[in-house]
């Protein structure tokens, strides 16, 4: 295990964020009581995507249900309390901000019967109203499995549905809340194919929390079998002392390896890198190519 106090390679420096689109994106994200995991998760990109005209906004408030070990979103009961304004609260701030790609997180919300499905739902329903040229994607939980929920958030039509298996099958009960499974996270996106076969489908794993190389490898096969579209890998980076200790750092040829490996399994897209999260705006241009050809963008 790597110590945290320990410095960083130098791979894995980022520069300080700031920018005239970066403070206009906070500013207004502040104005409307926004969550994003952008900086609720100590994201190192969050200067880079902001610049870039892409934010990832947390819905349904800032308290998860679950505790995964890697994850410095704060956890704990919410007791079934939702904002009803918040899909219009979002619609609104994104179109004030002028963004090109909004990725939609969410805390897990066991304490609600769907899980927010229907509200993760509405606010991607909004977003569409008010920005018709806008690339959504829903990036969620994984509503205990239920296909009824998987199927409320698909039937609003994100562009992208998005699930993360987070880390290897072998570490998962080590790393994930125990609600969370390695083949629940596969079926979650099985299912999705299969509801909405047109639809992009988009899954993560962080590498740098005990796996192995083979093991990584098997997980891209698993993500590819269940017909995953987008992949991508990136650094585990312990947000605190108090969480899952880094194994190790993996280094930017590691990482090309990945990259390569998964484009000869028929990944559609991949993104690959030492700073590379699930929500990076790496996959933009892509998507909008695919969904608007080739001009978009």
């Amino acid at each position: 295990m790597i110590d945290h106090s320990e410095r960083k390679p130098p791979w894995l420096k980022v520069l300080a964020p700031g920018g005239e689109s970066y403070t206009r994106i906070k500013g207004t994200l502040r104005n409307l009581q926004l969550h994003t995991v952008c900086e609720e998760a100590h994201c190192p990109n969050v200067g880079e995507c902001w610049r870039e005209g892409t934010a990832t906004v947390m819905i349904l408030g800032d308290t998860c249900t679950r505790g995964c070990r890697f994850c410095a979103v704060k956890t704990g009961n919410p007791r079934g309390v939702v904002d009803p304004l918040e899909p219009e609260h979002v619609a609104a701030a994104v179109a004030s901000l002028d963004l090109r790609y909004v990725v939609l997180t969410m805390v897990d919300r066991d304490d609600l019967p769907d899980g927010g499905a229907s509200h993760v739902a509405e606010t991607v329903r909004r977003l569409h109203d008010l920005r018709p040229d806008l690339l959504v994607e829903a990036l969620v939980g994984d509503f205990r499995g239920r296909h009824g929920d998987i199927a409320t958030v698909l039937d609003s039509r994100p562009d992208v549905f998005a699930h993360n298996v987070e880390v290897v099958r072998r570490i998962t009960r080590l790393v994930r809340d125990v609600r969370c499974t390695y083949d629940q996270s596969l079926a979650v996106l099985e299912h999705a194919k299969a509801h909405a076969p047109d639809r992009i489908t988009k899954s993560s794993l962080m590498v740098g929390a005990g796996e192995t190389d083979d093991e990584v490898l098997e997980s891209l096969a698993d993500l590819h079998r269940v017909g995953v579209d987008i992949v991508t890998l990136g650094q585990y980076l312990r947000p605190s002392p108090k969480h899952l200790a880094v194994d190790r750092y993996v280094e930017p040829a590691k990482f090309a390896a990945y990259s390569e490996a998964a484009k000869q399994m028929g990944f559609k897209f991949v993104a690959s890198g030492p700073l590379v999260r699930s929500s990076y705006r790496a996959a933009e241009v892509f998507v909008g190519k695919m969904i608007h050809g080739p001009e978009g963008n």
